[in-house]
């Protein structure tokens, strides 16, 4: 009897330690805007930083949120506006009429918590539709240094560790009142605990609501059917699909106009 209740108890604690969050973590994503990176099309005219007719009234950041879905050792991210494209119609002596043309395909990622890896799906709309995707290891950053720094974030304490990423210095917000090891940036993703919040000069995650709910698995786990490439691959895929698709939706008498 001894025996089995040693055992029952090693399983239970066994059971915990690999307990993952079951539910849903909405984060708000905040980055500062590099003009000189931005694809902008006006009247169905390309235009660059410089050129006359490039907007002066860009934002400096842009903010768009993500929600991170749970159920066992999977995660499902999506990001609310994942390669919609804008158009933007300057009228001769009227106001600027912005235009959401939509996106050309589908996008999320099933993060592979146990496998500790991120699989890309890429889902293709139209005549011709079909799914790829692509998989990439998890490989956390070195040289995490834990401080004493403490706050709530979602209802949630946490403890504020500080790491070098990207030649930045990053502030990184975890909890371990939610079982798992998770964070929305996977470079970024702690030993233990699951990531709330993430501050850099250039960027922010921020969990703004953390829901503890029944999921179905099938909503989270990976697709099955889909073809596999390599990231190069579906990288070079998408961008072929969203010049194709900006193209068309640009011409004269289109979408654009």
């Amino acid at each position: 009897m001894k025996i089995k209740l040693l055992l029952a108890a090693l399983w239970l604690a066994a059971g915990q330690a690999y307990a993952q969050f079951s539910g849903q973590i909405s984060y708000e994503i905040v980055r500062k805007i590099d003009p000189s990176q931005l694809k902008m099309v006006i009247n169905g005219e390309p235009v660059k930083p410089g050129d006359p007719n490039f907007p002066t009234d860009i934002p400096d950041s842009r903010t768009f949120g993500q929600k991170s879905l749970f159920d066992g050792n999977y995660v499902r991210e999506v990001l609310d506006d994942q390669n919609t494209i804008v158009s933007r119609v300057f009228p001769d002596g009227g106001p600027p009429r912005t235009t959401n043309l939509g996106r050309p395909f589908d996008e999320y990622k099933c993060v592979d918590l146990a496998g500790k890896k991120v699989i890309t799906f890429l889902s293709m709309k139209g005549p011709e539709a079909k799914t790829y995707k692509s998989e990439s290891a998890i490989e956390p950053v070195p040289g995490w240094e834990l401080t004493d720094q403490t706050k709530k974030i979602a209802g949630y304490p946490c403890k504020k560790a500080t790491v070098k990423f990207k030649n930045e210095s990053y502030a990184v917000w975890i909890t371990e009142e939610l079982p798992g090891t998770y964070s929305p940036v996977h470079e970024l993703t702690p030993e233990k605990g699951v990531v709330l919040l993430i501050e850099s000069a250039r960027e922010q995650f921020r969990a703004t609501k953390v829901q503890s709910k029944m999921v179905n698995p099938t909503d989270v786990r990976p697709q099955a059917g889909a073809q596999q490439i390599s990231k190069e691959e579906l990288n070079d895929m998408r961008e072929k699909v969203l010049a194709d698709f900006r193209q068309q939706k640009m011409m004269p008498g289109d979408g654009g106009r």
